[in-house]
């Protein structure tokens, strides 16, 4: 007696970019379901989510400011320094948060990802979005520090959305590079805590910016978190804060450079995520 094998089940992406992003809105759905899910895990029925995401910063805000303000006597702009820097924690704890969240997420999502076919972008893009919760949450603790120095922003705080986009854009940037690297490579999985890390480090988050000599501000600003921190602090402390515009539009620049870098890689390797997940 004859046996059928049974159907064989082929896992594929878009096969063109139109169809790709048509299916991006035909799954959106999914995307809500898997921000809402993580946002979920993190913050429901616990506090240690909403306590984290202000006590870390906070704990950050206060070690710098001390080495950097109290010991090192860098110069705050004018501004209190606490400000200073917590205007800087808040762009680099979300870069950071969702940087180790979309990189993560491909990995993590694993088994959803060999089964079906949805449009693979939508996992490192959902991650982000817990990110954005906290950065939310932190940003109550600037209100309490303007509060605590009567210190009133000026108009270029309304522009402040137009920083958070551009600090998305680098984290969602990065994230996919790293992503799609974590599934082939997972090497890569110890690797993003060390950019974390030294990022920091190269990034003007203790201090201000304008303390590098001024023939080296346009190559600091090779770093892309130089031109992010720098339009937070200037929308945040208004006219105390200089803005650098050539290594802000260098560092912009670089943050779309890479961001359709990521995309280009991404979609190239999307198609063998399930062979090798």
């Amino acid at each position: 007696m004859a046996t059928s094998n049974p159907p064989e089940l082929i896992i594929e992406a878009g096969r063109t970019e139109k169809q790709y992003w048509r299916d991006l809105w035909r799954y959106r759905e999914l995307f809500y379901f898997l921000a809402w899910r993580d946002i979920l895990v993190r913050y429901k029925q616990t506090i240690v989510g909403v306590a984290w995401a202000l006590l870390q910063p906070f704990v950050s805000m206060i070690v710098l400011t001390v080495v950097f303000g109290n010991i090192a006597k860098l110069p705050s702009d004018g501004a209190p320094y606490p400000i200073l820097v917590f205007a800087a924690m808040l762009p680099w704890q979300f870069f950071a948060n969702s940087l180790s969240a979309s990189s993560n997420s491909l990995v993590t999502n694993a088994n959803m990802i060999a089964k079906v076919y949805f449009p693979r972008l939508i996992v490192p893009t959902s991650a982000v979005v817990v990110s954005f919760v906290d950065f939310w949450v932190a940003g109550m603790i600037l209100l309490g520090l303007m509060a605590w120095y009567n210190f009133v922003p000026t108009w270029r705080i309304v522009l402040l959305p137009i920083f958070v986009a551009i600090a998305a854009l680098a984290s969602l940037g990065v994230g996919l590079w790293l992503a799609a690297l974590n599934v082939r490579y997972r090497d890569f999985r110890f690797i993003v805590p060390f950019i974390i890390q030294f990022g920091l480090y190269i990034s003007p988050v203790g201090f201000s910016s304008n303390v590098v000599p001024e023939k080296w501000r346009f190559l600091y600003s090779l770093n892309p978190m130089v031109g992010v921190i720098d339009g937070f602090r200037w929308a945040i402390l208004g006219d105390k804060f200089q803005l650098y515009w050539p290594g802000f539009l260098l560092s912009v620049a670089l943050v779309l450079a890479i961001l359709v870098s990521s995309f280009w890689y991404f979609r190239k390797m999307e198609r063998t995520f399930a062979d090798v997940i």
